[in-house]
């Protein structure tokens, strides 16, 4: 291994430790430190100029800087769109800052470069990838839904009949039911029912398929409230990861 190829190394390992460490912090408490970033994107980005510095060309530095600026938009647009945590956007940024390009000295060349106009830029390529694994756990949350129907024998949609159809398909592909014990204790899953008065019918059920402003507690509160903290079962999501 050469100089370069154990440039590559560092900044690929760097990449691992840090974000294997963002996971599990993000897994058992639901929230990443700043620390972690703070410290991994001088670090990255320290690694990747002394890189170009010492063996690469002008030309590539343009390539280096056109992908962190176009990573770090992205990120940046979906954050404030709320598709983003803001831990997901400093990932992303810091992937950006610590390998910028594939790092093709090190790992094979991708099969079919040309295939992608992303394919230069590989914090992208890992965006979309992402994208397109997180697709797969409609398969998983659909497969439970179907699963806890069979097994209960109850309705999918039982007190929310009049929801309309695109609410209760959305609802089938990224929530499923759980206890009402379960999601007091599991902080990071996000209830996807609640209730509202109605002057005519009274209290009733609704979902919540979009992403509401109210904190979690506060539904949870009506849900207690209305169900007479009986534990009965509700849809829920997962939590966005917080700061």
């Amino acid at each position: 291994m050469d100089l370069v190829e154990g440039l590559e190394f560092i900044r690929v390992l760097l990449c691992f430790a840090f974000l294997i460490y963002a996971s599990i912090s993000d897994h058992r408490k639901r929230e990443v430190s700043n620390m972690v970033w703070v410290w991994f994107a001088p670090l990255g980005f320290a690694l990747t100029i002394t890189q170009f510095w010492l063996f690469e060309s002008a030309s590539v530095l343009q390539l280096y800087a056109f992908s962190v600026l176009a990573t770090s938009a992205l990120a940046i647009l979906l954050f404030y769109a709320g598709a983003f945590g803001g831990a997901d956007a400093k990932g992303l940024i810091c992937l950006a800052l610590t390998l910028p390009v594939y790092p093709e000295k090190l790992f094979f060349k991708p099969l079919f470069p040309e295939a992608s106009p992303f394919s230069c830029f590989f914090p992208l390529m890992v965006f979309f990838n992402a994208v397109l694994m997180a697709a797969l756990s409609v398969f998983y949350v659909l497969s439970r839904n179907l699963v806890w129907k069979i097994r209960t024998g109850r309705k999918l949609f039982e007190g929310v009949e009049h929801e309309s159809l695109a609410k209760k398909f959305l609802t089938l592909l990224c929530s499923y039911k759980t206890r009402l014990d379960v999601l007091e204790k599991k902080k990071f899953l996000y209830p996807l029912e609640d209730f509202e008065e109605d002057e005519s019918m009274g209290s009733r059920r609704k979902l919540l398929v979009f992403p509401v402003d109210e904190k979690r507690e506060e539904i949870l509160g009506r849900i207690l409230k209305f169900t007479e903290g009986k534990r009965k079962e509700s849809y829920v999501g997962l939590r966005p990861v917080c700061l």
